[in-house]
């Protein structure tokens, strides 16, 4: 097994979601690779915009030096209502987020963007988590999750994914 060369955190950087982003987006969650993880991209679509029209919520380009890799979000967890699990503290935000191009995959993006997504949440809102929700299938996601600064808290049972992964970082961490 080859090692991919990580990406420096420094290449990597995230921008506000603008109108001439969503054409990009909408051919990314069309595609089997990101509907494995995302569901329909109907659904994702509409999850997306509804991020990206909501007050304080944050929803983010992925870029490598320059170059728009994928996507992230994220938002008061509260705006999910009472499909939250158990245990989640109050004043969580829920973040979610796929890197669309393979080349970038398993390079250290995903865990700079969360790095720098969690940053945002903290230094803007008064969260007192990060909350993430991973299948249990997605092992190489878990484990950015982890390297991101998130734990894992328990199994929570995703009515799309199934049994999945409920992961805080808390305020301070990392």
């Amino acid at each position: 097994m080859t090692t991919r060369a990580r990406t420096p955190p420094s290449e990597v950087a995230l921008r506000p979601v603008e109108p001439r982003d969503w054409a990009l987006v909408r051919a990314w969650v069309a595609r089997p690779d990101i509907q494995s993880w995302w569901g329909n991209a109907t659904a994702a679509e509409a999850e997306m915009r509804l991020v990206a029209e909501t007050g304080p919520a944050l929803a983010r380009i992925v870029l490598v030096a320059g170059e728009a890799v994928g996507y992230a979000h994220a938002i008061d967890a509260a705006h999910w209502g009472s499909a939250l699990p158990t245990g989640m503290p109050p004043g969580t935000w829920d973040a979610d987020i796929f890197i669309a191009e393979p080349a970038h995959r398993g390079r250290g993006v995903g865990e700079a963007a969360l790095n720098q997504l969690a940053e945002e949440v903290f230094s803007t809102t008064f969260a007192v988590a990060l909350s993430v929700f991973v299948s249990l299938a997605n092992e190489p996601a878990i484990r950015a999750y982890e390297r991101a600064g998130f734990q894992w808290q328990q199994v929570w049972e995703d009515p799309i994914h199934g049994p999945s992964w409920m992961m805080l970082r808390l305020r301070g961490a990392q």
